[in-house]
């Protein structure tokens, strides 16, 4: 399908934000919404890619700059620093999220009632956030994101679809975290399906990461098949949920 793609500014409260969305091409009826929210690098070149895979699909995708004026980490430290300044002021972060979700629905071409999002990594996080608040999407999926919750969600809060990609082998977000996170989301009655693959590192979905990792010295890896798998697996999810 063909697609178009544009740089978009809006603002979160003072803060502009340059997000990216793509769209399938001269679009005649109204197609879904699905945010991206990204690694903790920031809005890179992968993550417009994942959003034009999207749109060739038949969705409407934006990818979100959650950092403002788009910032991309040129390191990690810079990188989580850029991470946990949103993390540790959550009220800013959801604000963030909500501009994008308003933007996304303000298109035409969007069918503000088919909502969803996606995320990697620290955007993994986002959108399980997301559904713990239960803010109107139909579906989220994380792929090797933080499990953990900043918010205390309470039964029947999260309507939302969730799917749940993580390697067996992330270092970074463990099995113990997985059980946590399972137990979190039977006692809140969600409804969610978590996805495994062996030997996969954190950052299984990006051929970037390897490199990264060993320049960096840290514990993340690219998995050719887990990253096909996973991203099957997201097609036929958001395919019945949205």
């Amino acid at each position: 399908m063909p697609i178009e793609s544009a740089r978009v500014a809006y603002s979160a409260g003072s803060t502009v934000m340059k997000s990216f969305i793509s769209k399938p091409e001269k679009a005649e009826f109204s197609f879904p919404g699905v945010m991206v929210f990204p690694e903790w690098w920031g809005l890179t070149e992968y993550l417009e890619l994942r959003t034009k895979q999207l749109a060739e699909l038949g969705y409407v995708a934006m990818a979100v700059d959650m950092y403002g004026e788009g910032k991309i980490a040129s390191d990690p430290a810079e990188a989580g620093s850029l991470m946990n300044g949103v993390l540790s002021k959550m009220e800013d972060g959801e604000a963030r999220v909500l501009a994008a979700l308003d933007f996304l629905k303000s298109q035409s071409e969007v069918d503000a009632n088919r909502l969803g999002a996606i995320g990697y990594c620290f955007g993994g996080a986002i959108v399980l956030h997301a559904a713990r608040k239960g803010w109107p999407l139909r579906a989220v999926a994380s792929f090797h994101g933080a499990l953990g919750a900043n918010h205390q969600a309470e039964s029947g809060d999260v309507h939302t679809k969730i799917l749940v990609c993580h390697g067996e082998a992330d270092a970074m977000v463990t099995s113990e975290n997985v059980q946590e996170f399972s137990r979190e989301m039977d006692r809140l009655g969600a409804d969610y399906v978590i996805k495994t693959y062996p030997d996969a590192l954190h950052g299984f979905t990006n051929p970037a990461t390897t490199a990264l990792g060993q320049k960096y010295g840290i514990p993340v890896g690219y998995n050719e098949s887990a990253d096909r798998q996973s991203w099957e697996e997201l097609k036929d999810f958001l395919s019945e949920h949205l």
